[in-house]
């Protein structure tokens, strides 16, 4: 499998804290990878470095083999990284499908309509039918017209990574999807997620809930206390003496193999 994200020697603390510790580890193109650990281990620390909300302290983060930790976040998204929220706050006097169209990066309704340069009313038709079929896709397209604040959890992680998808990412990375998600709405997540990445789409999802971790990732990477404590197959972690011990303590005993 071509590497296609790759992580070296990655530090970062805040002030006396070193929330990540010397990380190495590749994403493959078209991979599942799960990012898993207790809380306060950096999962969300390493998420926000990869996609430029946080600056690290020493080491380089790659795409394609080109060093990507320099780059303000809006260049990452051209490079084709792209991420979604634990908690998405969405706007209150936005619909869905105005939310999804704000998320388009080739242009902005605002410039087109008040300064129309050539090419930009042909953009934001193509972008509309996107953001259309993407709600359709994502089972949004009856909420169209909602306003995105009056969603319930789960559409609004749906709406989320509807808005990522706008960009046509190459790498998308979720924080935490199932929490607060209606069981409902569970296997539909699943679905979209896999028929995303037989698309192409390589996937990196910080989770808890292990059955989804099993339902859909092909390896796992779990930290603790900053560092990677194991690489295994989603079917290895309940076996793993160092993933025992990272969320049950040293004298953990192996999980049932229905956590």
């Amino acid at each position: 499998m071509r590497p296609l994200l790759q992580v070296t020697s990655l530090s970062k603390a805040f002030g006396g804290n070193k929330v990540l510790e010397q990380i190495d580890f590749t994403l493959g193109q078209g991979e599942i990878l799960g990012l898993l650990g207790p809380n306060g281990s950096g999962k969300s620390t390493l998420l926000n470095a990869i996609s430029g909300f946080t600056a690290v302290d020493t080491g380089e983060i790659t795409i394609d083999q080109q060093r990507i930790d320099r780059l303000p976040t809006y260049q990452l998204v051209g490079k084709g990284i792209a991420r979604t929220f634990q908690l998405p706050a969405m706007p209150e006097k936005m619909s869905v499908m105005e939310v999804v169209m704000a998320a388009g990066t080739r242009h902005h309704g605002f410039w087109s309509s008040v300064l129309p340069l050539p090419g930009a009313r042909l953009a934001e038709r193509e972008d509309r039918e996107k953001a259309t079929a993407l709600l359709d896709e994502l089972l949004l397209a009856h909420v169209r017209d909602l306003p995105a604040a009056a969603l319930s959890g789960g559409q609004k992680k749906l709406l989320g990574i509807a808005c990522a998808l706008m960009g046509s990412p190459r790498l998308l990375m979720l924080d935490e999807p199932m929490a607060g998600v209606h069981p409902n709405l569970r296997n539909d997540i699943v679905d979209t997620l896999k028929r995303l990445n037989r698309g192409g789409l390589s996937l990196m999802i910080i989770e808890h809930d292990m059955h989804f971790i099993r339902d859909i990732c092909h390896r796992c990477i779990v930290l603790d206390r900053g560092h990677i404590v194991a690489t295994c197959r989603p079917d290895e972690l309940t076996h793993n003496a160092k993933v025992l011990e990272a969320y049950l303590g040293t004298m953990a005993k192996p999980l049932p193999e229905a956590v």
